[in-house]
């Protein structure tokens, strides 16, 4: 059966880094019996211009429609002054609330080519291969009441909410146990249960999913914690599982541990295995339309959805295997550059890719 995939380049270097990922999926489609079909729609920056809105609603019917999306990046200052609503991180965070994509995968994994690039001494971060996995649609980015009000004082008061329900918290855990099943069956639950009421159950809620997994140890680690042990041991973890925003924050500090954060994909699924894909890193407006963005993060998020809503794991390890081939080949873009490699474009990068697909 045809798979329809929604492509939405966005804003920023989005278009960029996204056209060298269709290109990925286009030689797969004509080489190696990929059967898709890829539609195009807007979201972010981009649809505000040309529509008024962040997440129109003819972009939400293509989602809702499509087998799985990939996604490149959305936001830029030009649209910093927008009504909060209007800003296209909204279109972003409409995605995944609307198509409720409540875990977010994202693997930290160092490619022994980039060991140099790294900030971190090679023998700390040597061999590193860890999973989070963010709960994305609940926690304090979504809970109510939130915003800004005015005291009788007149002092302003801003507000958000920490809010999680046992069943989120449950649903989260399982998919974390899951994954860790086909890992090294490990899995650290992250938390603030020591201040945090809403984590204090998350915990109790994680011991009990636990149990439902005699083959999976559990630990739990407080979300401070696990920031310096990410920078102190990061290979002593498998699978973190955690809230919304610790997730958020701990997943960038572990893509530095990689070397560049445009080396890492990420993928954000539904209840039945329907994602959206995309780059962990931003738009990055101040390098957008040079051709110098690095393509990998978003060429390895279509081999997450090969993997995950495609069913194609073959098609995955092929993928992964070209994007080793063309590092070993001494190919770097600017944020991965090495002595005695060469440094390429976003295009050329992602040529180089499609070459050894071919």
């Amino acid at each position: 059966m045809t798979s329809r995939i929604l492509v939405l380049p966005g804003d920023g270097i989005g278009p960029e880094i996204v056209r060298e990922a269709v290109k990925v999926l286009e030689v797969l489609q004509s080489t190696h019996g990929l059967d898709i079909q890829l539609e195009f729609g807007l979201v972010g920056g981009a649809a505000f211009e040309a529509k008024g809105q962040p997440l129109p609603a003819e972009t939400m019917h293509q989602a809702r429609a499509a087998d799985a999306i990939l996604l490149g990046a959305v936001g830029g200052p030009q649209w910093e002054a927008l009504p909060i609503q209007l800003r296209p991180e909204q279109g972003l965070l409409g995605l995944r609330s609307g198509l409720e994509l409540f875990a977010n995968l994202r693997p930290a994994r160092l490619f022994p080519q980039l060991v140099a690039a790294s900030t971190l001494k090679p023998e700390v971060v040597s061999g590193l291969d860890l999973m989070l996995v963010r709960e994305l649609t609940g926690g304090i980015y979504f809970g109510q009441p939130r915003g800004v009000r005015t005291l009788e004082s007149g002092e302003r008061e801003g507000i958000n909410t920490l809010v999680y329900r046992e069943s989120e918290v449950e649903r989260i855990c399982r998919v974390a146990f899951d994954i860790a099943r086909l890992r090294q069956r490990r899995v650290c639950s992250v938390d603030k249960a020591n201040v945090l009421e809403c984590t204090e159950m998350w915990r109790q809620v994680a011991i009990k999913i636990g149990k439902e997994y005699p083959d999976v140890a559990l630990s739990h680690m407080y979300v401070d914690n696990a920031a310096m042990q990410l920078v102190r041991a990061p290979r002593q973890f498998d699978v973190l599982v955690t809230t919304n925003m610790f997730g958020d924050i701990l997943s960038d500090c572990a893509a530095m541990l990689t070397g560049s954060i445009g080396m890492l994909p990420s993928a954000s699924l539904d209840a039945e295995g329907k994602g959206m894909y995309e780059p962990i890193h931003g738009s990055a407006p101040d390098i957008a339309g040079k051709n110098i963005a690095n393509p990998l993060a978003t060429i390895l998020s279509v081999s997450m959805m090969l993997r995950y809503t495609l069913k194609r794991a073959e098609l995955a390890t092929i993928l992964d295997n070209a994007v080793q081939r063309v590092l070993d080949k001494g190919k770097r873009t600017a944020d991965i550059q090495s002595p005695g490699c060469l440094i390429v474009s976003t295009e050329a990068m992602g040529d180089a890719v499609v070459a050894e697909l071919k």
